[in-house]
């Protein structure tokens, strides 16, 4: 079984969370099912808004499916919290990712 199937399951079963919400969309992101990553990450950022490492990885999906305007904005409004949290890694991650895109629309 693979692990989306089991996060799957525990989401069936009402064990709903941001970090279950979060374990799902990095799963699916690693999978390279970007389109279905991005509902469980945003989700995530629903459920804590503080989850500074769903912004990041909501981001990328954006970018992997094309939405490079949602993923500006997702960058946006995650990197001041990045920032406030003191979360410098994701911090200097959505900043490489947003000046990327601003530049010259390489995916990151």
């Amino acid at each position: 079984m693979a692990m989306t199937d089991n996060l799957e399951k525990l989401l069936k079963d009402g064990a709903d969370s941001a970090r279950l919400r979060f374990g799902l969309g990095s799963a699916y992101f690693n999978q390279r099912q970007f389109i279905e990553a991005i509902p469980h990450l945003q989700a995530c950022i629903d459920m804590d808004p503080n989850y500074t490492a769903a912004y990041k990885l909501l981001g990328k999906a954006l970018i992997k499916t094309d939405d490079r305007a949602a993923a500006r904005v997702i960058f946006e409004l995650g990197l001041p919290i990045a920032i406030a949290s003191g979360d410098k890694q994701t911090e200097r991650e959505i900043s490489a990712f947003s000046l990327k895109l601003s530049q010259d629309g390489t995916q990151p």
